[in-house]
């Protein structure tokens, strides 16, 4: 039996082996880390018997999937050591997912924060027995007894939605035993860094019909030093959420009369005007055109765009003269129709048309979260019409539009290829050189990239962009996504050199993605410290007393007059008082003016984020800001 590992070395054996006992014959430190393997490209157990040539990559906490199986098993931790202390517990699911784990139990009393600490102590104990995780599987029928046998009502609710002929696995340790596919580790021993972090409620299945369960969520890691970090992190994002600094900041606000449509207040719509007027002005440097579609159109467009068929769960509709119409969740067939409503030639491509549109989706109660996840946002579009000859060009156009604008803001990203899904329509050929589009032009401009298999759009393949904030989070923001499928679905059609009819291709993307959730973003990742151009506020005036507050008052109008967004704080308080506010607004300069000032004509202005004081001249400070804001330092 042959077995590749990932670097290309082959390992021969006599006979069928484990995963685990492949990784003992490497080395025995790699038998100690290893958490799953990838047998031809699928996740597999450390016990699965490998009995033929195969190519094998051994899994580690490093990697995406052996973090899932080690953090699986912290969850089953977590379970053995609820019914341990509350054995009247009724046990849901507890799989692993991003940042750690969850599991969701039904118990008569809800859990407290004095509860997850008896918890990880009993967490702890199980961990040092170091008890096995055997695997082993039950016919249907037989896995129903032995779950109702131990009172597992919501397993036996599963179990019984699968096919009758099922093989059910399930995972032993000690006493305990649970329903799962696995992975897992082969002892506790290894889950030695974890923390439970908070205590939430969740809908059975994700149902709002259905009990409310509540879910405890934990993260483990293989190092305490690794935990520490991250767990300083998360309470770095605490101080950072942006829900908590837009509401202190007076950006926007959430309202019972609108859950998921954000309300924003005149400082927020600065800010996003800001955004807005930078987005224009880059967007007429690369030759784009400006259009604006209806927010809501028919039925007929949707089932021509296949929206109606692939999307109606998250679209608002609603009835006009006895015709269905949808409120649009997209903008891309409404730019279809505009590029439609002319004759379009060879000479007209590539047309870039761009387009700030105000989508709706529907998103259930419990996904929504501030700005991050709303029901209605505005999409920074735009849709690009060219000739096949022109993919790879505008392609790299596009990268390097968003690496620009992500530079800007001091964006790391990493780049992802996202695959055909398998609710995709069109042809392979179509698939296969669109895909193969988007590769070139990646490969053409030396960017790495991973290949995401399966997640394209339903219409075609995309480039996503993941970005990285100052406290290394990732939020997926801009794509580019290449379609051969609407231009086909409506007839979109151009004249070629030959005087020909001919089909263009057609490229969605966009770069901030969602206005509303990019301003959330940026709310995190600057901790509300905007730059000078973007600032909402971006200099307040104080006065140290009533008796300068003449002169105050005309260095006021003065920077208003040209153009520096700056307030005037009058109220009949100490100067310090004053200074403390103006820094909890995180206004980026404090124009101080006393008796001295007023005298020579100068300004004392103290910095936000160095907190030094400098004094100069009034139009030195005006000049300086006006260069800030206009090369967006």
């Amino acid at each position: 039996m042959k077995v590749t590992l990932k670097n290309g070395e082959i390992r021969e054996f006599d006979c069928p082996m484990t995963v685990i006992s492949i990784a003992g014959a490497i080395s025995e430190g790699l038998a100690r880390n290893v958490c799953a393997g990838l047998q031809n490209g699928e996740v597999v157990d450390l016990r699965t018997v490998i009995a033929e040539d195969c190519e094998l990559t051994l899994l580690t906490f490093d990697d995406e999937e052996g973090r899932s199986a080690f953090r699986h098993t912290a969850a089953h931790i977590l379970a053995q050591a609820v019914k341990r202390l509350y054995p009247e517990t009724k046990l849901a699911i507890g799989p692993s997912i991003a940042d750690g784990f969850y599991y969701d139990f039904d118990r008569p009393e809800p859990f407290t924060p004095e509860d997850l600490e008896a918890l990880e102590a009993e967490m702890k104990k199980i961990v040092k027995e170091n008890l096995k995780l055997e695997r082993f599987t039950l016919p249907r029928a037989e896995a129903i007894a032995l779950m109702k046998e131990k009172d597992e009502p919501y397993k036996v609710e599963l179990i019984e939605d699968l096919p009758e002929d099922s093989e059910l696995s399930f995972y032993r340790q000690g006493e305990y035993v649970d329903l799962c596919a696995g992975p897992h580790l082969m002892t506790t021993k290894m889950v030695k860094a974890f923390k439970l972090t908070s205590i939430a409620g969740a809908y059975w299945r994700g149902n709002e019909k259905n009990k409310m369960l509540t879910r405890i969520y934990g993260t483990a890691f293989t190092k305490a030093a690794d935990l520490e970090a991250y767990l300083t992190r998360m309470e770095e994002a605490k101080k950072r959420d942006h829900r908590k600094l837009g509401k202190e900041l007076g950006l926007f606000t959430l309202m019972e009369e609108g859950p998921g449509f954000p309300f924003f207040l005149p400082k927020g719509m600065v800010l996003k005007n800001t955004l807005i007027d930078y987005w224009r002005e880059i967007h007429t440097r690369e030759n784009y055109v400006e259009i604006s579609t209806p927010i809501m159109l028919n039925r007929t467009l949707w089932e021509t765009s296949g929206h109606w068929d692939h999307y109606k769960e998250n679209m608002y509709t609603t009835v006009i003269d006895e015709t269905d119409f949808a409120i649009k969740p997209m903008n891309c067939p409404g730019g279809v129709l505009v590029y439609k409503s002319q004759p379009h030639s060879y000479r007209d491509l590539p047309l870039r048309m761009g387009e700030l549109g105000l989508v709706h989706r529907h998103e259930k109660s419990g996904a929504l979260h501030g700005l991050m996840r709303v029901r209605c946002f505005t999409q920074d579009d735009a849709h690009i019409f060219m000739t096949q000859e022109q993919i790879t060009d505008e392609i790299k156009g596009i990268v390097r539009l968003i690496d620009e604008v992500y530079s800007l803001f001091g964006f790391k990203y990493h780049v992802e290829l996202s695959t055909r899904p398998e609710n995709s329509m069109g042809s392979d050929e179509d698939w296969e050189m669109a895909t193969d589009g988007l590769r070139k032009a990646l490969d053409e401009l030396n960017l790495d990239y991973a290949v995401n298999e399966g997640d394209g759009a339903f219409y075609g393949p995309k480039i996503d962009f993941h970005l990285e904030d100052s406290i290394g989070r990732t939020w997926q923001c801009g794509t580019i996504q290449l379609d051969f499928q609407l231009p086909l679905r409506f007839e979109v059609e151009y004249t070629g050199a030959d005087g020909e009819k001919h089909r263009p291709i057609m490229i969605h993307r966009v770069v901030f993605g969602s206005i509303e959730r990019f301003i959330g973003i940026l709310i995190e990742h600057y901790a509300g410290k905007f730059p000078v151009w973007l600032s909402p506020v971006q200099a307040k005036v104080l006065p140290i007393s009533e008796k300068c507050s003449e002169y105050a008052k005309s260095v006021y109008q003065t920077m208003r007059g040209h153009g520096i967004r700056c307030e005037y704080d009058d109220r009949p308080e100490k100067i310090g008082y004053k200074i403390r506010e103006a820094q909890m607004e995180k206004v980026p300069y404090m124009v101080i003016t006393g008796a001295k000032e007023a005298e020579e004509g100068t300004v004392a202005i103290r910095y936000r984020d160095s907190g030094e004081n400098v004094t100069m001249s009034l139009d030195a400070f005006i000049a300086k800001v006006q260069k800030e804001t206009r090369n967006r330092e």
